[in-house]
């Protein structure tokens, strides 16, 4: 059956700035296809596909906006309901794979003097008096991979925890489920304890770090967020972005951390965040340093998701990054309107540009 015809073009708002000559795509073998297999720079998708995707997007109730751009330039931009593109909105665990991006700067800055450096030796003052001995030995990629092994704040957790009178102890202080780097345990704990190392060892807060070294060199808005007791921004929850700034942020990535030819994360730790390290227990799917790491019909894909459905996918070997932003009120399980969007992008977003 044919899809339902869609109304006037001017509900759907198309942008056709210009892409650089050539934007280069220099990600990751793990996530990288081969090169002589990249489309030529410069190819949009194939309309009548296009067309169908944005029809199938229309359909999901659940889904507010998206964002389809391809080798640097959006070629699609549509806020379905909710607000528009150019707002910003919550985009919840999103913000992980924000985190992780600073984090990386920090590394590659000095500030935590590599990922296998330990609580104990990078930010002693956070770990509470009363915690087991072991949580000193936890690492900045224990942190990055939710591997900490202790009990998670997510999940029935996390109300309790965000009622607690301070965070970061209660994240440190509570019982190991698993011992440290053993498995994934999704926590945003883990990403709260991060953001707290990052503020302690630059002295700065998570925003103004956000700010300074993602905001300024992308063009992009980053306002303010949730706080703890302490004052720490949380780490791995509520940033609000635009989907159109949430791009510019997904194609720094595609560019193997550079954006205008300078480099906003270092090449090798755009290499380093997207090797597959653990698994999500929810999903399956391989998980690198604050990025979720999956493959269909030979593309490998990399993808940041949060609550409701807030989701950032890039497929390099189709020069392809999409945003989709969603209810931030509704559940989005991976076998639910999150398995709905998967089949968006494998089969409706990714066919219209192998077929340009």
């Amino acid at each position: 059956m044919e899809p339902t015809p869609r109304p006037a073009p001017d509900r759907r708002t198309i942008l056709a700035a210009a892409a650089a000559a050539s934007v280069g795509f220099l990600l990751p073998r793990p996530v990288h296809a081969a090169t002589a297999g990249m489309p030529a720079a410069g190819k949009s998708l194939n309309q009548a596909l296009l067309t169908r995707a944005l029809d199938r997007a229309a359909t999901l109730d659940q889904l507010h906006a998206l964002v389809i751009g391809r080798h640097g330039t959006v070629v699609a931009a549509e806020a379905f309901r909710g607000p528009p593109v150019k707002r910003a909105v919550n985009v919840k665990s999103v913000s992980k794979t924000i985190v992780a991006s600073l984090a990386g700067i920090a590394l590659d800055r000095g500030l935590l003097g590599g990922v296998d450096a330990t609580l104990r030796e990078v930010a002693p003052g956070l770990i509470p008096k009363s915690a087991d001995p072991r949580v000193g030995g936890i690492t900045i990629a224990q942190l990055l991979t939710m591997q900490a092994g202790l009990e998670p704040t997510s999940g029935p957790g996390y109300g309790r925890w965000i009622e607690s009178r301070n965070w970061v102890a209660d994240a440190l202080g509570r019982p190991f489920v698993a011992e440290p780097g053993e498995r994934m345990i999704y926590s945003t704990g883990s990403y709260h304890v991060l953001g707290a190392v990052l503020a302690r060892v630059s002295g700065r807060s998570l925003l103004d770090l956000a700010r300074d070294w993602l905001g300024r060199p992308l063009g992009i808005e980053l306002a303010g967020w949730t706080r703890d007791p302490q004052g720490f921004y949380l780490g791995g929850n509520n940033m609000v972005l635009s989907p159109l700034d949430l791009f510019r942020f997904g194609e720094m990535w595609s560019r193997g951390g550079a954006w205008n030819g300078h480099p906003v994360v270092s090449a090798a730790w755009a290499q380093e965040s997207w090797v597959p390290r653990t698994r999500s227990p929810y999903s399956g799917d391989a998980y690198g340093y604050g990025w979720f790491l999956a493959e269909s019909s030979g593309h490998r894909i990399a993808y940041a998701r949060g609550y409701g459905g807030q989701m950032l996918y890039l497929v390099p070997s189709l020069g392809l990054t999409v945003v989709v932003t969603s209810d931030p009120a509704r559940p989005a399980r991976s076998d639910g309107y999150v398995g709905e969007l998967g089949a968006l992008l494998t089969g409706h977003i990714m066919p219209a540009a192998e077929q340009a």
